[in-house]
């Protein structure tokens, strides 16, 4: 299999099965137990603690773990609209991950209020839309680093510069982002982030929610006390340890693996422009993500397309793999306009471990599929 739906999640890598490992079997004592084997669960949850703070430019008591990042991203939202008890106002994009929006969806059906500002062709917010629409009763802005879909990295220090002028706090949904571009969290001044271990080499199943000290937020799982009170249940220990391992990973090899990848996607678009006519590649010249290359085909079917890269031994995707396997046009292709009649969508998303001789087996396989 040639593997190119790295968005959608990536392999665990093996020394972060090897640290993950001894959690599920001689080192399983419950964290929040008193004795020694307790003791030494819960060194390994705060050392993973720290590991994940160094990947975003945080401090350890900063980080809380989550299921992933579904559950930090509905605990931001919700969590601050909770705490902010006078407001009951948010603002986000209109091409959010679905974690996000049916967040946003339940808090209209609550009574809150909810604006969804447009994005450009690219798929960049509309700073302008954002000014407009922040009212006294904001209690929190919600842009995303990087859309998982096309890639587009967000002008995320314009939105929380202009929240400062409003004393508006901002969550970022950070979970195609994190372990692939430099984050940190203090630097560009955000109040909450998501993350989830999964999308960079760690175990599924495991994310965090950074919450910048100072900030309020109500806790959305009540029950026991872990997390410092906050996310009650019992910690998942290997799984924590899994995702402090890959987030150290992450940070050590983020530049080389930043030059590598994009180096591949750029080969990967130059040949795929050259071999097949009628190509569209979106957010081309927008700041993205290294790996991220979406593209739709004319005259052509999503679903059968797939089905043939399948065949083919070809694992890709047409956008979110949250989207319960839809294969409709996006709400993210179709909020930045691009015509849907006719068209097949693809994204291809590159890891550390695809090579030239894949890409260029790819690309022959989809001229030749286009072509037939």
């Amino acid at each position: 299999m040639i593997y190119m739906d790295h968005a959608a999640t990536t392999p665990v890598k093996p020394a972060v099965l090897q640290a993950m490992l001894p959690y599920f079997t001689e080192e399983f004592a419950n964290a929040s137990g008193s004795y020694a084997a307790a003791r030494q669960a819960r060194a390994a949850i705060e050392r993973a603690r720290e590991q994940v703070a160094n990947l975003i430019g945080a401090d350890a008591q900063e980080i809380y773990f989550t299921s992933g990042g579904s559950e930090a991203d509905n605990w931001a939202l919700t969590g601050v609209l909770r705490a902010a008890a006078s407001k009951n106002h948010i603002i986000t994009s209109s091409v959010e991950h679905h974690a996000v929006l049916a967040t946003c969806q339940d808090l209209i059906a609550q009574g809150k209020r909810v604006d969804f500002v447009p994005v450009d062709e690219n798929g960049l917010v509309q700073l302008d839309a954002i000014d407009r629409a922040i009212s006294p009763d904001t209690a929190l802005i919600s842009v995303m680093t990087a859309n998982n879909e096309v890639g587009t990295i967000q002008p995320l220090q314009a939105v929380v510069e202009m929240a400062r002028q409003h004393g508006i706090p901002v969550h970022t949904d950070a979970v195609q982002a994190a372990g692939h571009i430099p984050i940190d969290v203090h630097a560009w001044d955000v109040d909450f982030l998501s993350l989830s271990a999964h999308k960079f080499y760690g175990p599924k199943g495991i994310g965090a929610l950074y919450v910048k000290k100072g900030a309020r937020i109500e806790r959305l799982i009540r029950g026991g006390a872990q997390e410092r009170g906050m996310r009650a249940g019992t910690e998942n220990t290997a799984a924590i340890v899994g995702m402090g391992k890959a987030a150290e990973l992450a940070a050590g090899s983020l530049s080389e693996n930043m030059r590598k990848i994009t180096e591949l996607r750029d080969v990967l678009i130059r040949k795929l422009q050259e071999r097949i006519p009628g190509i569209s590649i979106h957010a081309l010249h927008a700041p993205r993500l290294p790996g991220h290359v979406h593209l739709s085909l004319e005259r052509y079917d999503t679903a059968l397309l797939l089905m043939q890269l399948d065949m083919h031994g070809v694992a890709a995707s047409a956008g979110s793999a949250c989207a319960s396997g839809s294969i409709a046009r996006s709400h993210v292709l179709t909020a930045m306009g691009v015509a849907g009649d006719g068209q097949a969508d693809l994204r291809l998303t590159l890891g550390e471990d695809n090579t030239p001789e894949e890409i260029d087996k790819v690309v022959e396989i989809l001229a030749n599929i286009y072509k037939k």
